[in-house]
């Protein structure tokens, strides 16, 4: 099952598998409380997360890592996003009134992309995590095979048109297509269904 969390600017999903959860993406930095006020009104608490995978380490989609993460929810880094979980420390230290707390990468979960469908699967959660790194070298995309797929902040499919020559837009995109999802979820505009 999959509800959309919209209490920011970031949309946030959490997926929950038969025996496990995993919240894709936060917000930014001091949306904890608008955070907890979304979970509550669909029925979900902080212990019933028990991971967090960000799509990549952009402020906006980190923001609450680290408080999550001393409240019990485990992380999620892809093999590709080890040399960035700590992008953004610098831009939120400009912004102390965030009381932005560090992820400690070292508590996380390292997996390869190769062992994600075993990870998920563990969660009772069908599908996979694929590199998707048109956006940025740690973009990583949630794919489920019941046809749901989770972009994070990959340009959209009908701006592709747009671009001249974007060979690696392109080619995320036929990796994406290639599960034949029913709906793509992105961080930053509305759905597109098939």
């Amino acid at each position: 099952m999959l509800t959309k969390l919209k209490y920011g600017n970031t949309n946030t999903f959490l997926i929950q598998g038969k025996s496990g959860n995993i919240l894709i993406d936060t917000d930014y930095a001091g949306t904890l409380s608008m955070f907890y006020r979304r979970i509550k009104e669909h029925g979900i608490t902080v212990k019933d997360i028990d991971y967090i995978l960000a799509t990549h380490y952009h402020p906006d989609h980190i923001g609450l890592v680290g408080e999550l993460m001393e409240q019990g929810v485990g992380l999620i880094i892809m093999e590709s996003q080890a040399g960035a979980v700590h992008y953004s420390d610098e831009i939120f230290a400009r912004e102390p009134g965030l009381r932005y707390k560090p992820i400690d990468d070292s508590a996380a979960v390292l997996l390869s992309f190769e062992e994600s469908r075993a990870f998920l699967g563990k969660l009772g959660i069908d599908g996979e995590i694929i590199r998707t790194p048109s956006h940025s070298v740690d973009s990583v995309s949630v794919v489920l095979d019941e046809g749901i797929c989770i972009v994070g902040d990959l340009e959209p499919l009908a701006y592709l048109t747009a671009y001249d020559d974007n060979k690696e837009l392109a080619e995320d995109w036929d990796k994406v297509m290639s599960y034949k999802p029913k709906v793509v979820y992105y961080a930053h505009a509305n759905e597109k269904r098939f």
